[in-house]
Protein backbone atom coordinates (compact mmCIF):
# COMPACT_ATOMS: atom_id res chain seq x y z
CA UNK A 1 0.00 0.00 0.00
CA UNK A 2 3.04 2.28 -0.01
CA UNK A 3 2.42 5.50 -1.87
CA UNK A 4 -1.37 5.49 -1.53
CA UNK A 5 -1.57 8.78 0.33
CA UNK A 6 0.79 10.46 -2.12
CA UNK A 7 -1.40 9.29 -4.97
CA UNK A 8 -4.60 10.60 -3.42
CA UNK A 9 -6.09 7.18 -2.77
CA UNK A 10 -7.06 5.59 0.57
CA UNK A 11 -5.62 2.28 1.65
CA UNK A 12 -7.58 -0.88 1.01
CA UNK A 13 -8.43 -1.12 4.69
CA UNK A 14 -9.81 2.44 4.65
CA UNK A 15 -11.72 1.73 1.46
CA UNK A 16 -13.40 -1.28 3.03
CA UNK A 17 -14.45 0.81 6.02
CA UNK A 18 -15.80 3.58 3.77
CA UNK A 19 -17.83 1.09 1.73
CA UNK A 20 -19.09 -0.63 4.87
CA UNK A 21 -20.22 2.73 6.25
CA UNK A 22 -21.85 3.54 2.92
CA UNK A 23 -23.72 0.24 3.06
CA UNK A 24 -25.13 1.11 6.47
CA UNK A 25 -26.13 4.63 5.39
CA UNK A 26 -27.71 3.60 2.07
CA UNK A 27 -28.07 -0.17 1.63
CA UNK A 28 -28.50 -1.33 -1.94
CA UNK A 29 -27.06 -3.14 -4.97
CA UNK A 30 -24.56 -0.31 -5.53
CA UNK A 31 -22.34 -1.98 -2.92
CA UNK A 32 -22.06 -5.27 -4.82
CA UNK A 33 -21.64 -3.37 -8.08
CA UNK A 34 -18.82 -1.32 -6.54
CA UNK A 35 -17.02 -4.40 -5.25
CA UNK A 36 -17.28 -6.00 -8.68
CA UNK A 37 -15.95 -2.87 -10.40
CA UNK A 38 -13.01 -2.88 -8.00
CA UNK A 39 -12.19 -6.51 -8.61
CA UNK A 40 -12.45 -6.09 -12.40
CA UNK A 41 -10.11 -3.09 -12.26
CA UNK A 42 -7.65 -5.08 -10.17
CA UNK A 43 -7.70 -8.04 -12.56
CA UNK A 44 -7.17 -5.90 -15.66
CA UNK A 45 -4.47 -3.81 -13.97
CA UNK A 46 -2.52 -6.99 -13.15
CA UNK A 47 -1.79 -7.29 -16.88
CA UNK A 48 -1.09 -3.57 -17.44
CA UNK A 49 2.53 -2.52 -16.96
CA UNK A 50 1.64 1.08 -16.10
CA UNK A 51 -1.10 0.53 -13.53
CA UNK A 52 -1.00 -0.42 -9.86
CA UNK A 53 -3.55 -3.17 -9.22
CA UNK A 54 -4.09 -2.08 -5.60
CA UNK A 55 -4.87 1.50 -6.59
CA UNK A 56 -7.15 0.20 -9.34
CA UNK A 57 -9.00 -1.98 -6.82
CA UNK A 58 -9.60 0.88 -4.39
CA UNK A 59 -10.68 3.32 -7.11
CA UNK A 60 -13.16 0.79 -8.45
CA UNK A 61 -14.52 -0.02 -5.00
CA UNK A 62 -15.16 3.65 -4.23
CA UNK A 63 -16.13 5.13 -7.61
CA UNK A 64 -19.78 5.33 -6.48
CA UNK A 65 -19.07 6.32 -2.87
CA UNK A 66 -21.28 9.40 -3.31
CA UNK A 67 -24.24 7.04 -3.06
CA UNK A 68 -23.59 6.85 0.67
CA UNK A 69 -25.75 9.96 0.99
CA UNK A 70 -28.90 8.33 -0.34
CA UNK A 71 -30.73 7.44 -3.52
CA UNK A 72 -29.69 10.00 -6.10
CA UNK A 73 -29.00 10.18 -9.80
CA UNK A 74 -26.07 12.21 -11.11
CA UNK A 75 -25.69 13.99 -7.79
CA UNK A 76 -23.75 10.96 -6.56
CA UNK A 77 -20.77 12.05 -8.69
CA UNK A 78 -20.57 15.45 -7.00
CA UNK A 79 -21.27 13.99 -3.55
CA UNK A 80 -18.46 11.48 -4.06
CA UNK A 81 -16.09 14.15 -5.31
CA UNK A 82 -16.73 16.35 -2.27
CA UNK A 83 -16.46 13.40 0.13
CA UNK A 84 -13.10 12.36 -1.29
CA UNK A 85 -11.73 15.91 -1.50
CA UNK A 86 -12.58 16.54 2.15
CA UNK A 87 -10.46 13.52 3.05
CA UNK A 88 -7.58 14.62 0.82
CA UNK A 89 -7.98 11.85 -1.77
CA UNK A 90 -7.64 13.84 -4.98
CA UNK A 91 -7.36 10.91 -7.38
CA UNK A 92 -10.43 9.25 -5.91
CA UNK A 93 -12.31 12.57 -6.10
CA UNK A 94 -11.44 12.79 -9.77
CA UNK A 95 -12.68 9.25 -10.44
CA UNK A 96 -15.98 9.97 -8.69
CA UNK A 97 -16.72 12.42 -11.49
CA UNK A 98 -14.95 10.97 -14.52
CA UNK A 99 -16.34 7.44 -14.20
CA UNK A 100 -19.69 8.78 -15.44
CA UNK A 101 -18.32 10.24 -18.67
CA UNK A 102 -16.50 7.87 -21.07
CA UNK A 103 -17.72 10.27 -23.74
CA UNK A 104 -16.52 13.58 -22.31
CA UNK A 105 -19.73 15.54 -22.51
CA UNK A 106 -21.62 16.68 -19.43
CA UNK A 107 -24.94 16.05 -21.20
CA UNK A 108 -24.24 12.42 -22.08
CA UNK A 109 -25.67 11.04 -18.84
CA UNK A 110 -28.44 8.48 -18.63
CA UNK A 111 -30.95 9.88 -16.19
CA UNK A 112 -31.24 13.40 -14.87
CA UNK A 113 -29.17 16.10 -13.23
CA UNK A 114 -30.60 16.14 -9.72
CA UNK A 115 -28.32 18.93 -8.50
CA UNK A 116 -28.01 22.69 -8.80
CA UNK A 117 -27.07 24.65 -11.90
CA UNK A 118 -23.82 25.64 -10.17
CA UNK A 119 -22.86 21.99 -9.70
CA UNK A 120 -23.77 21.18 -13.29
CA UNK A 121 -21.51 24.05 -14.40
CA UNK A 122 -18.72 22.80 -12.11
CA UNK A 123 -18.79 19.31 -13.65
CA UNK A 124 -18.84 20.74 -17.17
CA UNK A 125 -15.84 22.95 -16.47
CA UNK A 126 -14.07 20.11 -14.65
CA UNK A 127 -14.43 17.76 -17.59
CA UNK A 128 -13.22 20.45 -19.97
CA UNK A 129 -10.12 20.96 -17.82
CA UNK A 130 -8.88 17.37 -17.55
CA UNK A 131 -7.36 14.82 -19.87
CA UNK A 132 -8.40 11.30 -18.98
CA UNK A 133 -5.71 9.20 -17.33
CA UNK A 134 -5.48 5.43 -17.72
CA UNK A 135 -7.12 5.09 -14.29
CA UNK A 136 -10.08 7.21 -15.43
CA UNK A 137 -10.49 5.00 -18.47
CA UNK A 138 -10.08 1.80 -16.47
CA UNK A 139 -12.89 2.61 -14.04
CA UNK A 140 -15.11 3.80 -16.89
CA UNK A 141 -14.58 0.43 -18.58
CA UNK A 142 -15.07 -1.65 -15.46
CA UNK A 143 -18.24 0.26 -14.60
CA UNK A 144 -19.58 -1.03 -17.92
CA UNK A 145 -18.63 -4.63 -17.14
CA UNK A 146 -20.02 -5.10 -13.65
CA UNK A 147 -23.54 -5.81 -12.54
CA UNK A 148 -24.27 -6.36 -8.84
CA UNK A 149 -24.53 -10.07 -9.67
CA UNK A 150 -21.20 -10.31 -11.49
CA UNK A 151 -19.42 -9.60 -14.79
CA UNK A 152 -21.20 -9.47 -18.12
CA UNK A 153 -20.75 -8.50 -21.73
CA UNK A 154 -20.60 -4.72 -22.12
CA UNK A 155 -23.70 -4.85 -24.30
CA UNK A 156 -25.79 -6.26 -21.45
CA UNK A 157 -24.64 -3.61 -19.01
CA UNK A 158 -25.26 -0.76 -21.46
CA UNK A 159 -28.78 -1.99 -22.15
CA UNK A 160 -29.36 -2.46 -18.41
CA UNK A 161 -28.55 1.22 -17.79
CA UNK A 162 -30.79 2.44 -20.62
CA UNK A 163 -33.66 0.24 -19.43
CA UNK A 164 -33.48 1.97 -16.06
CA UNK A 165 -32.76 5.56 -17.10
CA UNK A 166 -33.75 5.85 -20.75
CA UNK A 167 -31.91 7.12 -23.82
CA UNK A 168 -30.25 10.51 -24.08
CA UNK A 169 -29.23 12.46 -27.17
CA UNK A 170 -25.69 11.16 -26.64
CA UNK A 171 -26.35 7.48 -25.84
CA UNK A 172 -24.83 6.16 -29.06
CA UNK A 173 -21.69 8.26 -28.64
CA UNK A 174 -21.36 6.96 -25.09
CA UNK A 175 -21.72 3.38 -26.27
CA UNK A 176 -19.10 3.92 -28.96
CA UNK A 177 -16.74 5.46 -26.41
CA UNK A 178 -17.21 2.47 -24.12
CA UNK A 179 -16.26 0.02 -26.86
CA UNK A 180 -13.22 2.19 -27.60
CA UNK A 181 -12.22 1.72 -23.96
CA UNK A 182 -12.45 -2.03 -24.41
CA UNK A 183 -10.20 -1.83 -27.47
CA UNK A 184 -7.78 0.50 -25.65
CA UNK A 185 -7.22 -1.89 -22.76
CA UNK A 186 -7.17 -5.04 -24.82
CA UNK A 187 -4.35 -3.53 -26.86
CA UNK A 188 -2.54 -2.51 -23.64
CA UNK A 189 -2.80 -5.94 -22.00
CA UNK A 190 -2.59 -8.09 -25.13
CA UNK A 191 -5.70 -10.16 -24.50
CA UNK A 192 -9.47 -10.02 -24.31
CA UNK A 193 -10.79 -8.47 -21.12
CA UNK A 194 -13.35 -11.27 -21.00
CA UNK A 195 -10.59 -13.85 -20.75
CA UNK A 196 -9.61 -12.60 -17.28
CA UNK A 197 -13.02 -11.86 -15.76
CA UNK A 198 -14.84 -14.77 -14.09
CA UNK A 199 -18.31 -16.09 -15.00
CA UNK A 200 -19.04 -13.61 -17.79
CA UNK A 201 -21.14 -16.13 -19.71
CA UNK A 202 -23.11 -17.16 -16.65
CA UNK A 203 -23.94 -13.59 -15.60
CA UNK A 204 -24.74 -12.47 -19.15
CA UNK A 205 -26.91 -15.37 -20.20
CA UNK A 206 -28.10 -16.76 -16.90
CA UNK A 207 -26.62 -20.25 -17.25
Amino acid sequence: MKGYLEKGVPTLEEAKMMLDEGSRLNPGPWIEHSLNVGRAAELIAEYDKELDKNIALVLGMLHDIGRRYGITNMRHSIDGYNFAKEKGYDLLARICITHCFPFKNVDEICGKWDCSDDKYKFVKEYLDSVDFLAYDKLIQLCDALALPSGYCLIEKRLVDVVMRYGFSNHTLEKWKATFELQKYFEERIGRSIYSILPNVKETTFGF
